[in-house]
């Protein structure tokens, strides 16, 4: 049986795109999510989908850009004796623009979602997840992170982070029975995309169709991955040959590729 199966699962941005997917695909075979975004009300529409008899579901508004309620999250877990083995990190936040005209407060909301809260929860529940007979760590990165990207400066380096993190925590719980997993998605037609877009940078290049892969894929890629105890999932083969050969570049070469997007 998979450690997914019959799992207590903590699931950050539930409200919407890949983590609205994830309590989909998960609801089925889970008998406790906890779901966690900033939207109470999209949290409480999501439930009424997604209740059956079996399954419990806990609906937690938290703005994870608030060190203090990431910090009252982490108390009602402790305090209601919650038992998670499966956390997936996959709130995130996005700018798109020149870091010299972006607005702070949304940079540091950036660097709160992705690294701070991701960091901070991964830490409070690690005693609990080593307690379980398995358990899993899933972390929501980005193909972002492997590249020094010019006008999502500060996203990549967040995303950077997270999948060097998940890479050095892995190895750090190679025999305790917790799996960690990092999922770096290409494009996926989500809300993120919008969201990231700065009113001042309209002339965003899209990526081409053939390379969006489709959440549900995506997803069903990622919990694949969790039960294979793989390292690393970049859903979709598109993408992850680009990636693959992107990643062989010389330096020199990549950099001036780096230099002319910049500008």
């Amino acid at each position: 049986m998979s450690l997914l199966d019959h799992s207590t699962v903590l699931i950050t941005g539930a409200s919407s795109g890949i983590g609205k997917e994830f309590a989909r695909q998960l609801a089925p075979r889970a008998s406790t999510l906890i779901l966690v975004a900033r939207r109470a009300e999209r949290l409480d529409l999501l439930k009424r989908e997604l209740e059956r008899p079996d399954l419990t579901i806990h609906c937690r508004p938290v703005d994870l850009s608030d060190g203090t309620e990431v910090e009252g999250l982490v108390e009602w877990l402790a305090s209601e004796r919650v038992e998670v083995n499966v956390l997936i990190n996959n709130a995130g936040l996005g700018d798109r623009g020149r870091f010299e005209n972006s607005d702070w407060e949304r940079v540091r909301q950036m660097i709160e979602v992705n690294i701070g809260a991701l960091t901070r929860l991964t830490h409070a529940l690690l005693p609990t997840l080593k307690a379980q007979a398995g358990a899993a760590i899933l972390n929501v990165s980005s193909v972002a992170s492997f590249f020094p990207l010019p006008k999502l400066a500060v996203y990549a380096a967040t995303k950077a982070y997270v999948t060097s993190f998940s890479e050095a925590i892995r190895a750090e719980l190679r025999g305790t029975g917790v799996r960690v997993t990092a999922l770096c998605p290409g494009p996926v037609s989500t809300e993120f995309g919008q969201v990231a877009e700065r009113a001042t940078s309209p002339d965003t290049v899209q990526p081409p169709d053939s390379l969006r892969v489709p959440v549900e894929r995506v997803v069903a890629e990622a919990l694949q991955a969790v039960e294979r105890d793989r390292a690393r999932i970049v859903p979709g083969l598109a993408v992850a040959l680009l990636m693959g050969l992107a990643a062989a570049l010389p330096i020199a070469l990549l950099r001036f590729g780096l230099n002319k997007r910049g500008r």
